[in-house]
């Protein structure tokens, strides 16, 4: 059935997002597109494809109005971090780089730390780590 995922965002501009997450430490793979409308953000040890559309592009595939980010999230994307350090560094990152960081890193649970934020979209990412020894059973 399903050989991959891609999940699509609209961006105002490809290649200023593409500079933004590239200072995040994500990586492109050029397979997917590496063009002034598309490009294909590749996410975590899976390579889950994050594609970058120009606004034009996507909402021409949605068939729908594009979601305004300053009133509404379409989506959550989350993933997670190797420790509280990278949790707190992606966060300093994040704010260097022009993203919008509205939570700032801070346990949850008594299980996870994490952080979230909006990047020059407006979409909204979470990072997370996850001391699975003491999630509650």
């Amino acid at each position: 059935m399903t050989k991959e995922l891609w999940l699509n965002l609209p961006v105002k501009d490809v290649n200023k997002s593409k500079e933004f997450f590239t200072k995040l430490g994500f990586l492109f793979d050029s397979k997917y597109g590496n063009t002034e409308v598309s490009a294909g953000l590749i996410a975590g040890q899976k390579r889950i494809v994050v594609m970058l559309f120009a606004e034009h592009m996507f909402k021409n595939f949605a068939g729908i109005d594009i979601a305004d980010t300053t009133k509404s999230a379409e989506i959550l994307i989350s993933f997670d971090a190797e420790s509280k350090e990278e949790v707190d560094e992606l966060a300093k990152k994040v704010e260097a780089v022009g993203g919008n960081l509205y939570h700032k890193p801070a346990e949850s649970q008594g299980w996870m730390y994490g952080c979230a934020f909006a990047d020059l979209d407006g979409h909204r990412w979470n990072v997370l780590y996850m001391d699975m020894s003491k999630m509650p059973k």
